[in-house]
């Protein structure tokens, strides 16, 4: 693991050994975390989150936190805590993330996934970057904080939810319905995908999210006639569904640049002293390598067939033929998204929505993105701050419900050889040491600021 190990703004020795404490904490309680099989194959089929919960609310308790654990469905819990600040005035602050991961394939793995083990210079399993590694510092900032009597100007609101790799149903949509008192005065919040240095040309660049696009997951009907195999079936629901989802898959979504995404080309120009023609983003994308993938994946909507069903024997022509669609679609675009899914669909094929979020959006230049960046600079001078519009979703369309903006924000200082975005539900995922230990440093100096 080449590179990391910036640290030009130390104190004295004293602080030093306590940062070096917190980061070893935040390894210890992520390789534990990663021990907890908290799978979630959607649809309702989950291993509880139940045993890891108790395992945050334990850490939390050690530091002198009464967390509340809230149960959506039996073992699908999440764990809340509300600890108060200095003012209680000012506006309290949250901190979110998820307890659930996606499955892996131990066949495919050099180590078994849910190991833990320490490996190379980092915490290797399914969770250590999303976002278990996350959770970690979160929980090892904030006990050091508590034990040395620190606290933040508002209250403090933490959430280490269920749930969030399928659609939030057992994690941030029920607490945000089902216990809105927690986050009374929360306005702002951070959560994961964001805060991480990306290398380019020698340069630094944290991007930090500021927005997600919108989600859609449809299924699509076709109905027909059902009958023998061996004859004519002008009206084949089968084809019919098979050519609406060719129609989808083969479109070319038009470039749409969004204030966010405007903001972040701006950024990435100004960061690495470069020019980004407008006209050829795919291009761009491309040439700029790593930092390209900051917008690959947001200059236009999207849809992706992800699933077909239809029939029980091969020579019955089914009566009905469906299909899963994961559509994502740019801020502000909702209505021109659906409009052409229409379009492509046909008369013949039905749309329902399986999830459907808004699109949130955060202020990039506002004072807690700013503290962001600063936070970041402090333990990186180098550091080169960016918004960016996550491709993806994250529990922070439930926030949005409630009026929290929700900034993308896990910090980690990486080697430029490791592939963090192929990390995400990749096979041998894992975190560095040294990039949790500088997580724990920049996530404290943001909480001094709130």
């Amino acid at each position: 693991m080449a590179e990391p190990r910036v640290r030009e703004t130390t104190d004295e020795g004293a602080r030093d050994l306590q940062d070096e404490a917190t980061g070893v904490d935040a390894a210890a309680i992520c390789a534990d975390l990663i021990r907890f099989d908290t799978v979630n194959r959607g649809e309702g089929v989950a291993h509880p989150e139940r045993p890891a919960a108790e395992h945050v609310a334990a850490l939390l308790d050690e530091a002198g936190v009464a967390a509340t654990i809230v149960e959506s469905a039996p073992g699908r819990a999440s764990v809340l805590a509300r600890i108060p600040g200095s003012d209680p005035a000012h506006p309290a602050f949250l901190v979110h993330g998820h307890l659930d991961v996606v499955p892996a394939d131990p066949s495919e793995w050099s180590v078994p996934p849910f190991s833990g083990e320490v490996r190379d210079g980092c915490v290797w399993g399914r969770g250590a970057v999303d976002m278990k590694g996350t959770l970690a510092m979160t929980l090892a900032t904030v006990r050091r904080r508590l034990r040395e009597g620190r606290r933040t100007r508002g209250d403090l609101v933490l959430a280490f939810l269920a749930d969030e790799e399928c659609t939030g149903d057992h994690g941030s949509r029920y607490v945000a319905r089902e216990h809105p008192e927690f986050f009374a005065g929360c306005t702002e919040a951070i959560s994961e995908s964001g805060g991480f240095s990306v290398h380019a040309g020698g340069r630094r660049v944290y991007p930090i999210a500021t927005g997600e696009r919108g989600t859609t997951w449809m299924r699509l009907t076709a109905r027909g006639t059902a009958g023998h195999g061996s004859k004519p079936a002008p009206d084949n629901a089968v084809a019919e569904i098979a050519h609406a989802v060719s129609r989808i898959a083969s479109y070319e979504w038009p470039v749409r640049l969004t204030p966010g995404v405007h903001a972040l080309l701006d950024g990435l120009a100004d960061a690495l002293d470069t020019t980004i023609d407008h006209d050829r983003l795919d291009a761009e994308a491309r040439r700029l390598g790593g930092v390209g993938q900051l917008f690959s994946g947001t200059i236009r909507n999207s849809a992706n067939p992800t699933r077909l069903d239809a029939g029980y024997k091969i020579n019955v022509v089914p009566g009905v033929a469906t299909a899963q669609v994961d559509g994502r679609y740019l801020p502000g675009t909702g209505e021109e998204f659906l409009a052409t899914i229409d379009r492509l669909l046909g008369p013949r094929v039905t749309r329902e929505f399986l999830n459907y979020e808004e699109a949130p959006a955060a202020d990039p230049a506002g004072g807690t993105f700013a503290a962001l960046g600063a936070a970041l600079r402090a333990e990186d001078p180098a550091a080169r701050p960016v918004p960016y519009v996550m491709a993806g979703g994250t529990d922070a369309k439930s926030f949005h419900r409630l009026g929290i903006a929700s900034f993308g924000f896990a910090p980690l200082l990486l080697g430029p050889d490791l592939d963090y975005f192929g990390m995400f539900h990749g096979v041998d995922e894992r975190v560095p040491l040294e990039g949790l230990a500088f997580g724990t440093r920049v996530l404290d100096r943001f909480l001094d600021t709130r």
